[in-house]
C-alpha cells in the first residue's frame, strides 16, 4: 500500500516537473537543466535569413517594376497620338470626330512601321521560332442585325504597315454607327539592361500590345485604351563576363540555407506541438483518475500554442517562396507577384511570432492579453456593425453612383466610407457631389451626415471602449494578480481542488460541468450574466 502511495507521489511529482519546465521561459530552461534555446536561436537566425532574403528581392523586382512602368510610358507616348501622359480613368485618350479615330489609326501603324527609327530604347518587333519577324492584326467588331459580327481581321508584315490604308482602303472605311471597336495587336520584345549594373544576370521581355478603340457606348466619345502583357524568360545566347554569373550562384545558395533554416524550424515547432498534446493527455489523465473531473477548456488551450502554428505556417510560407525565388533567379519562373506575395507574408509572420518572446517580460505582455481579452468582443461588435456598413455601401452605390465619382463602383464606395469613417477628405465628398439632382442632393447629405455620424461618434467610440475595458481588466488583473486555474495551483502543488463524489449519473454529471470552469470562466460568466441585468433593467 505504501509502495503504491509513494509510486503515485513519484508519478504527480514527475508529472508537475515536466509542466513546469514546458511553461518555462528559454533562459529559464537553460538555468534549470543547462538545455540550449536551440528554437529560439533558429528563430533569431530566421527572422535575419528572411529579412535579408526580402530586402534582395524587394531591390530586384524594383527594377522589374521600374522597368515595366517606364515601357509603357514609352510605349503609350509612341503609339497614342495626342497622349499627354496623364489618364483618365481606365483609358488612355479619347476621340471624338470620324478623322480624329482615322488620324489615331493610321498613327498607330506608321509608327510600328518604323520603330527601330523612332524608339531610344532596346524596342524590336517580335519574331517566332524561325526567327520570322510577327505580323501586326488590325480587327473590327460592328453590329448587324440586331446583334455582334465576328471579328473582321487583317495583318501584314510591321515593315510595310505604313501601306496598308492604300492597299486596303475598303477594309478602313468605318461605319461609325454599327461600330463597337477596333483592336490593333502586334508583339514587341525587349531586354532589361540595368540588372548587369547590379551583377544579376539580364532578362529577355516580350510584350503583347493591344490598343484599343471602343465605341461601345455610341456616346460620341470613342477611348482609346493600351494594355501590355508581359512575359519574361532567360536570355538566350548572351554572354557577360564579371561578376554577375557568380553572383547569381551566391544568391542560389543562400536561399537554399533559408530553406534548410525553415525546415529545422518547422520540424522543431511541430515536435513542441506533439509534446504539448502528449502532456495535455497527461494531464488530463491524472486529473480524471485523481479527481474524476476532466480538464477546464481554459487549461487545454494554454497546452495549445498558437504561436507555432503561427511559426509552422510563416515556414511553409518562406519556404514555397524561396522556392519560387530560386526559379526566378534561375530564369525558370516569372512569377513575381506570387514570390512577393509569399516572401512578404512569411516575413510579416516572422516578425509577429517576436511578440511571443517579448511576452515573457511582463511589461511587454499587455498588448497580446489585451487583444486575446477584447478579440472575441471586437468581433461580435465588428459582424453587427458590418452589417449596417454593407447597407450603406449598396445604398450609397446605387443613388449617388450616377452623381459622384467615388461612389461609382461597390468597391469605391467601401473604400469611400472606411476614409470618411477615419476622418479623410470629408470635404471633398461633400463638394464632389453635382448638384443638378434637387432631391438626390438633398438625399446624400442625409446619406453622409448619418453616416459619419453613426459611425465615428457611436461605432468607433464603443469599438475603442470593448478595447479600453479589457486593457483596464488586464492591468487590474497584472496588479492584483490573475485568478488561478486549476493548472497554476497544481504547479503551485495545492490540494484544493474539488473532487466528484461517486453519485448517481446525473448527480456526477451535474457536478463535472460545474467543476470544469476555471476561474477566468467563472468570472466571464458572472461578468455576462451581469451584463445582461444591466440590459433588461
Amino acid at each position: 500500500m505504501i509502495a503504491a502511495l509513494t509510486q503515485e507521489v513519484i508519478k504527480e511529482d514527475k508529472l508537475r516537473d515536466d509542466l513546469k519546465y514546458y511553461f518555462m521561459s528559454p533562459c529559464e530552461k537553460y538555468r534549470a537543466r543547462r538545455h540550449l534555446p536551440w528554437k529560439l536561436a533558429v528563430q533569431i537566425l530566421k527572422i535575419v535569413m528572411i529579412t535579408t532574403q526580402l530586402i534582395l528581392f524587394g531591390l530586384s523586382n524594383q527594377l522589374v517594376v521600374a522597368y515595366k512602368e517606364e515601357n509603357m510610358m514609352a510605349l503609350k507616348n509612341l503609339f497614342l497620338k495626342g497622349y499627354t501622359g496623364v489618364d483618365e480613368d481606365d483609358y488612355s485618350v479619347a476621340v471624338y470626330t470620324q478623322q480624329s479615330v482615322y488620324d489615331s489609326l493610321f498613327y498607330v501603324m506608321d509608327q510600328y512601321s518604323q520603330l527601330g527609327r523612332l524608339s531610344v530604347g532596346s524596342l524590336s518587333y517580335g519574331e517566332d521560332e524561325d526567327g520570322k519577324l510577327l505580323p501586326l492584326i488590325v480587327c473590327k467588331e460592328h453590329y448587324r442585325r440586331g446583334s455582334v459580327d465576328p471579328s473582321d481581321c487583317m495583318s501584314h508584315d510591321p515593315k510595310t504597315a505604313s501601306q496598308w490604308r492604300t492597299r486596303n482602303s475598303s477594309f478602313f472605311e468605318l461605319d461609325f454607327y454599327r461600330l463597337v471597336d477596333i483592336k490593333v495587336t502586334f508583339p514587341l520584345k525587349g531586354i532589361n539592361l540595368q540588372t548587369v549594373r547590379y551583377r544579376e544576370l539580364p532578362d529577355c521581355y516580350s510584350f503583347y500590345i493591344t490598343i484599343t478603340f471602343d465605341n461601345q457606348c455610341h456616346s460620341g466619345k470613342v477611348k482609346l485604351f493600351l494594355d501590355i502583357d508581359v512575359e519574361s524568360s532567360a536570355c538566350q545566347d548572351w554572354k557577360i563576363s564579371g561578376t554577375a554569373e557568380k553572383n547569381t550562384h551566391y544568391l542560389l545558395l543562400f536561399d537554399g540555407f533559408v530553406i534548410i533554416v525553415c525546415l529545422t524550424s518547422a520540424v522543431l515547432c511541430t515536435r513542441s506541438i506533439v509534446l504539448a498534446v502528449r502532456l495535455l493527455q497527461r494531464f488530463s489523465r491524472f486529473f480524471r483518475e485523481n479527481y474524476n473531473r476532466k480538464v477546464c477548456e481554459d487549461d487545454q488551450n494554454e497546452f495549445l500554442n498558437g504561436w507555432y502554428v503561427l511559426v509552422i505556417v510563416s515556414d511553409l510560407l518562406a519556404i514555397i517562396g524561396s522556392i519560387l525565388k530560386v526559379e526566378i533567379q534561375a530564369k525558370s519562373l516569372t512569377s513575381y507577384d506570387v514570390c512577393s506575395i509569399f516572401l512578404g507574408t512569411s516575413t510579416l509572420m516572422v516578425w509577429v511570432g517576436v511578440i511571443r518572446y517579448l511576452g515573457y517580460f511582463q511589461k511587454y505582455n499587455v498588448l497580446i492579453l489585451t487583444m486575446k481579452a477584447a478579440f472575441p468582443k471586437v468581433l461580435r461588435f465588428c459582424c453587427c456593425a458590418g452589417m449596417i456598413y454593407l447597407g450603406y455601401t449598396f445604398c450609397g452605390w446605387i443613388v449617388l453612383g450616377p452623381y459622384h465619382e467615388k461612389f461609382e463602383g461597390l468597391s469605391r464606395v467601401a473604400e469611400c466610407l472606411f476614409s470618411l469613417l477615419n476622418g479623410d477628405d470629408m470635404f471633398t465628398t461633400f463638394a464632389q457631389l453635382k448638384d443638378k439632382n434637387t432631391l438626390v442632393w438633398l438625399f446624400s447629405r442625409a446619406y453622409l451626415y448619418s453616416f459619419i455620424s453613426l459611425f465615428i461618434y457611436m461605432v468607433l467610440s464603443l469599438f475603442i471602449a470593448l478595447i479600453t475595458d479589457a486593457y483596464e481588466t488586464i492591468k487590474r488583473f497584472q496588479k492584483d494578480g490573475f485568478p488561478p486555474t486549476d493548472l497554476q495551483k497544481f504547479l503551485r502543488e495545492q490540494k484544493d481542488f474539488p473532487v466528484a463524489e461517486e453519485s448517481s449519473q446525473t448527480d456526477l454529471r451535474i457536478r463535472s460541468s460545474l467543476l470544469c470552469c476555471c476561474p477566468k470562466t467563472r468570472i466571464r460568466e458572472e461578468e455576462d450574466v451581469a451584463e445582461n441585468m444591466t440590459s433588461h433593467v
